[in-house]
């Protein structure tokens, strides 16, 4: 496991739970910069820990089934191309290197596998099944990278609609499904959405899978705070809803104890 100070970011870029627009659920607003993917200083900690289970757990962190490989296709070039415009990342004889200087070879066979090693972000793939009226009208997760899961199983959600997937989330009931929906129906490639969660923890670790009927530790100390910056795009070609995920993880020593306070009556 990587050490806590090397996986975990100084601070927090905002604090969700103290913002209204934020704290309130479904929390989206439009995304106003080309933040969804980006990097920070946990960049190498958190980088290592991802290497280490696609190497190690690839079947636990990885999932796309085969409806998705268009969209996955679309999203690796995607990203691609804009790591090639980021001079932290360099290109040569048919490498890439990292910002860490970790050398990744790109395997376009193995989209989604590559883009793990390449970025912080963990990517979700989410389609509108073209038959399945079980699902009809609802995007399914068809594909994702998932290293970093805050309490949910991949296995146990691909495949499955939006309010599905939630299961057992208590708020996101048929009401909050319809209009996170109508919002999925919305985005368009030129203007995505965010939206940024907040999570209490007594453990380090970014990578917390947790089975449907198995309930998270409910935490005693809080000695961590963690953030997920989540972000919806929609890939122009393909029209797959990309959800892509940037996790901050602090100590709760790098909040004030009013900060703290209000944290901890919005978690319970």
């Amino acid at each position: 496991m990587t050490a806590d100070h090397a996986i975990s970011q100084n601070r927090l870029p905002l604090l969700p739970w103290m913002d209204p627009r934020s704290a309130r659920l479904p929390g989206i607003q439009p995304l106003t910069d080309d933040s969804w993917i980006s990097r920070d200083e946990a960049f190498v900690g958190q980088m290592a820990r991802r290497d280490a289970l696609i190497l190690n757990q690839p079947d636990r962190v990885h999932a796309l089934l085969p409806r998705a490989q268009a969209a996955a296709d679309e999203l690796y070039e995607v990203i691609l191309a804009r790591l090639a415009r980021d001079p932290g990342y360099s290109f040569a004889d048919g490498l890439i290197t990292r910002p860490d200087g970790v050398q990744v070879r790109p395997d376009p066979a193995q989209p989604l596998l590559t883009l793990g090693r390449l970025v912080q972000e963990d990517l979700c793939i989410l389609e509108v099944p073209d038959s399945d009226q079980t699902e009809a009208g609802s995007h399914v997760l068809t594909g994702a990278m998932l290293c970093f899961p805050a309490s949910w199983m991949l296995s146990q959600k691909i495949g499955r609609s939006l309010l599905r997937i939630h299961v057992p989330v208590e708020p996101y009931d048929e009401r909050l499904a319809r209009g996170v929906q109508r919002l999925f129906d919305a985005i368009r490639p030129e203007q995505p959405l965010w939206r940024m969660n907040f999570l209490t923890y007594d453990d380090a670790e970014l990578h917390q899978p947790r089975p449907e009927g198995e309930p998270r530790p409910r935490p005693v100390h809080h000695l961590f705070i963690r953030c997920e910056k989540q972000c919806l795009i929609r890939l122009p070609v393909s029209r797959a809803v990309v959800f892509s995920i940037h996790t901050w993880q602090v100590r709760s020593d790098t909040v004030t104890a009013e900060e703290h306070a209000t944290l901890l009556a919005a978690v319970h």
